[in-house]
């Protein structure tokens, strides 16, 4: 087991993977920007290392920094949490060059991973069923991506091969549309993940957004921990998610999940890693795998009484899974709700001094938050506070328990999406679960309509 790690994120997650590293005994080095120095995961950590000043692409995204903070504190391998350059494979690359363990799987893989094309392709080999659409980038020539489009069936979108994180996107419904759309997502590609290939896809007009959490060691080993269901997202970025996932089949969950461990066994993966997937009609498509620890692992966690994150450590410190798919229980229910500093409506990000902060407490509760009275939340990041998770022995459980949670919530001196949460929580569709992933946006349309 390692002795030192160095926690290369900021927030949240960085405390997350913390305190589970302080749970094994092993040492953590926390890098920092300026505009963090008071956070409260830099006071609790061992060591600490200002990499840089606030923007992320002079601290949080600045390999050299954040290599050379590891070559001075003497720690023996890197986390890199989620976002920033959890899924850069030339991060990962050079981490291992530098002669540090990553805690992820191999480049080559996040590679192959992150490229939604390739991703595609690796998957349907391993078995996996995917949305129809092109197995290549969009070649240049108007007739024949409209050719393309035409055979796949509108609507369609267009997704950037490189993209993530709900970015590099456009629905396009008619062949008007197409080209131009084509164009401007190409654009935004390019500016967004330095990669200005984009792909086709038929667009699903109802389908929900399920996903299955895996772990798969160095030794060949895999399992899966269950299914979560995110449906619940504005602009593809996902606001409230749950597990299990309410009304899936039975046949559909198992096959989802026992096809995914199958396919890390195929491509020789290890870490932690999430299959994300489209469901419509009792069918799925895969559509993309995250090579990271996921935000919304908390729910996982409570249903399986696993820690995901002491997982990740474990293998990448070369452990067996001493885990058989057998040993996973599913029991009870667990909803996460992300705390964000916005507005709740127009979603405008709201940085600034947190005047008053209490967070709730009970049976079934967890808060995984970095924020406190007094705690200045910046404007260069992320508008993450924390998250919200709630567990019951049934979803009906879960649901109240979070209601009432989020009412003894008190965060003063910036704004919380927390009012719209309390909103969806006696939203008569969601309580009914199974919400398509268009069910907010189209929710949040009509509201803004009636206005």
């Amino acid at each position: 087991m390692f002795e030192k790690i160095l926690i290369a994120n900021r927030g949240e997650i960085a405390l997350r993977i913390q305190r589970a590293c302080r749970e094994l005994g092993i040492k953590t080095v926390v890098v920092h920007s300026e505009a963090d120095a008071e956070a409260k995961y830099v006071k609790l950590a061992d060591e600490s290392v200002c990499i840089g000043p606030p923007p992320p692409s002079h601290s949080y995204l600045n390999i050299p920094a954040i290599i050379s903070a590891a070559e001075v504190t003497d720690a023996q391998a890197i986390h890199p949490g989620y976002g920033f350059l959890a899924e850069n494979a030339d991060f990962s690359e050079r981490v291992e060059q530098s002669g540090f363990v990553f805690i992820g799987p191999r480049p080559e893989t996040i590679r192959m991973m992150g490229d939604k094309v390739s991703a595609k392709n690796a998957m349907k080999k391993a078995g996996l069923p995917v949305v129809p659409g092109v197995d290549a980038p969009l070649p240049e020539e108007p007739k024949e991506i409209s050719r393309i489009a035409r055979e796949i069936g509108y609507p369609v979108i267009i997704k950037s091969a490189g993209g993530g994180g709900g970015r590099g996107m456009r629905v396009v419904h008619t062949e008007a549309a197409l080209f131009n759309a084509v164009q401007t997502t190409r654009t935004e590609a390019q500016a967004a993940f330095g990669n200005p290939t984009v792909y086709l896809e038929k667009y699903l007009e109802d389908p929900r957004h399920i996903e299955i959490q895996v772990l798969a060691d160095k030794h060949g080993r895999a399992i899966y921990l269950g299914d979560r269901d995110c449906s619940m997202q504005r602009r593809h970025q996902k606001v409230i998610e749950e597990a299990p996932a309410p009304l899936l089949n039975a046949r559909v969950r198992l096959r989802m999940g026992e096809r995914c461990a199958e396919a890390c066994r195929k491509i020789g993966y290890h870490g932690a890693g999430t299959f994300e997937f489209l469901c419509q009609r009792g069918e799925f498509y895969f559509i993309e795998m995250n090579t990271r620890l996921q935000v919304e692992h908390p729910v996982t966690e409570l249903i399986t009484g696993l820690d995901i994150v002491q997982w990740q450590i474990r293998i990448a410190a070369g452990e067996p899974l001493r885990l058989k798919q057998r040993d996973v229980e599913l029991r009870g229910h667990a909803i996460e709700c992300r705390i964000n500093a916005e507005d709740p409506y127009n979603f405008t990000p709201s940085p600034g001094r947190i005047t008053s902060w209490h967070m709730p407490g009970g049976p079934g509760i967890r808060v995984d938050s970095h924020a406190y009275n007094g705690y200045f939340m910046p404007p260069h990041y992320d508008s993450l506070l924390g998250k919200l998770i709630a567990y019951g022995d049934t979803r009906e459980q879960a649901i109240a328990r979070l209601s009432i949670a989020l009412s003894e919530t008190v965060i003063e001196g910036i704004k919380t999406n927390i009012p719209l949460h309390q909103e969806l929580l006696q939203d008569a569709a969601f309580l009914s679960g199974g919400t398509s992933i268009h069910y907010l946006e189209e929710k949040l349309s009509k509201m803004a309509r009636d206005e």
